[in-house]
């Protein structure tokens, strides 16, 4: 095929895990500024160049409308070339979109670094997602960890973000952002090529392994993609709507209704990401054993269950407790969609990413369309409990979906855990004269962890917390002792002690790591009960 070609046989088996792992990272570094720009720039267009609300919403749409566009195409680059230099173009232009917001002194030089923006995440996110899916067939457990990686770098980015944006400004977080951009672009452009086997001879030109895939046929076959996917990608739009909707109507009733300011928002979505990116990989496992149709309704049903207890929360607290269930609802749902497109897709992977991602796009354009209408035409409980509903109809909208592509319901059970593939190993010794060459050290993979272990854990994270936590109260930095001594739901929510500058990174770090240490806890007691429950069933 154009621009990838195969690879010697005689490359290292680990190869292709190093490329997944580099672009787990890259995944990272680039998923906190797509997010954080979600976030700011409304707020930057406005403060630093003084937009108009119409200015604000088309300087959004650009960046959408191109993505949307940009992304079909960028599923045919992903088939024809090298996925790596597909996605570090995408990378190096989201660099540049950064760059050119951080110099922006009119609207149009902000449309057009949105313009780049948009082209650039769709390169990036459509190879990405191919790339993670080459090893699909070997390890289901490839998607989840492509969302546990996405969601560890938001969530980072949203707190390094809030934090340093009151002393660098808009601008400094701007170059940050792009300077990660590039570190994600160096990442994948060392990751090794894509092995493909070679062909027999006299396969077809166009099949796996054969002789040249034509723009124009991949182009054509982009159609045949979106046909065969058509009842995914009409779940994908009903599900996505409901995403948006609910996240919009949120963030709106947490401005309007609680008069946060933009950091406290951020916190009250804070949780929410955390538990994405620690239980994606988690969830999987249940995946494996009670097949995709089921999980995918029983996470319709506890989102549902989230939107409709929005109408009733009483305070920000609660909301930032029910985000965790839909957090834990979209961790399962998001990777299932991604494995059965790829699985649908075959040899297209990039295709089939590039057409759903632009339903992605499509869904949350429509899902922030009817937020709106809801949320000025409707009373709150009534715009709750509608979202609600969109949610609960997806409970038999993508399982129904899922078995009308013909994908198998109950993925196989990723490998067992092996080493780290980087660095490459040095080669064994040679035997010395003489030696019994018959005997050796076998290799075994990493035994699952046992209960004294995930315990022992837990307590070396609560020791090193606890240390700092008495070198931050010296300080007067400790957010616990404010949160202990002061009104509690107003220290959840705004801090106290500092008001700014780089002392609120001491308690607002120690605000972070606490809701990191409960997590912990929460993973590690679920880990122990899923350990004793298994010994009583062996025994």
């Amino acid at each position: 095929m154009i621009g990838d070609l195969p690879a010697e046989t005689t490359k290292s088996p680990a190869a292709p895990r190093r490329r997944e792992q580099r672009t787990l990272y890259a995944a990272a570094f680039t998923n906190g500024p797509n997010e954080l720009f979600d976030f700011i720039l409304p707020l930057w267009a406005g403060a630093a160049l003084g937009l108009s609300a119409t200015e604000v919403g088309i300087l959004m749409a650009v960046e959408m409308a191109l993505s949307v566009i940009a992304r079909p195409i960028a599923g045919v680059l992903a088939d024809l070339f090298e996925r790596r230099y597909v996605a570090a173009t995408g990378a190096i232009l989201y660099a540049a979109s950064a760059a050119g917001y951080a110099l922006a002194h009119d609207a149009p030089f902000a449309y057009a670094a949105a313009a780049v923006g948009g082209v650039g995440g769709a390169l990036l996110w459509v190879a990405v997602r191919a790339i993670i899916s080459e090893r699909l067939a070997e390890d289901s457990a490839v998607f989840p960890r492509l969302l546990a990686s996405q969601e560890t770098g938001s969530w980072v980015a949203f707190v390094a973000g809030m934090v340093l944006i009151g002393e660098i400004g808009f601008d400094g977080v701007f170059w940050l952002c792009a300077g990660a951009c590039l570190l994600a672009a160096a990442l994948l452009l060392s990751s090794p090529r894509r092995q493909v086997p070679r062909a027999p001879r006299g396969t077809p030109a166009g099949e796996p392994g054969g002789e040249e895939v034509t723009a124009g046929s991949a182009i054509a076959g982009l159609g045949a993609v979106g046909r065969r996917l058509r009842p995914m990608l009409i779940a994908v739009v009903v599900t996505m709507a409901a995403e948006a909707a609910i996240s919009l109507l949120l963030l709106m009733h947490l401005q309007r209704e609680f008069d946060l300011e933009v950091i406290q928002v951020a916190y009250v979505f804070l949780p929410g990401a955390i538990a994405m990116s620690v239980a994606a990989e988690r969830l999987h496992t249940y995946v494996v054993r009670f097949g995709r149709t089921r999980i995918l309704m029983c996470a319709s049903f506890a989102s549902a269950a989230f939107a409709a207890g929005l109408a009733w929360a009483p305070n920000p607290v609660v909301i930032a407790a029910l985000w965790i269930l839909s957090g834990l609802a979209w961790a399962a749902v998001i990777p299932i969609q991604q494995a059965v497109i790829a699985e649908a897709s075959g040899d297209h992977a990039g295709r089939g990413m590039g057409v759903y991602e632009s339903a992605n796009l499509l869904g949350a354009l429509v899902g922030a369309l009817a937020a709106g209408v809801l949320y000025d035409g409707a009373d709150w409980t009534v715009a709750c409990l509608s979202a609600a509903v969109l949610i609960l109809a997806g409970s038999v909208v993508v399982p129904r979906a899922v078995r009308r592509l013909g994908v198998a319901d109950v993925p196989p059970p990723p490998p067992e855990r092996e080493p780290d593939p980087d660095p490459e190993p040095d080669p064994a010794p040679l035997p010395k004269p003489g030696a019994d060459v018959t005997k050796s050290t076998p290799v075994r993979d990493e035994p699952p962890k046992t209960r004294q272990q995930v315990l022992r854990e837990l307590g070396r994270h609560a020791v090193v917390f606890a240390v700092a936590q008495v070198v931050l109260l010296l300080l007067g930095l400790s957010w616990l002792y404010d949160l202990a001594t002061e009104d509690s739901v107003d220290v959840l929510l705004h801090g106290a002690g500092q008001e700014s500058g780089f002392a609120r990174v001491g308690e607002d770090g120690g605000k972070i790591w606490t809701f990191v240490l409960v997590v912990h806890a929460l993973w590690a007691g679920a880990k122990c009960l899923a350990t004793g429950l298994g010994r009583d069933g062996r025994d």
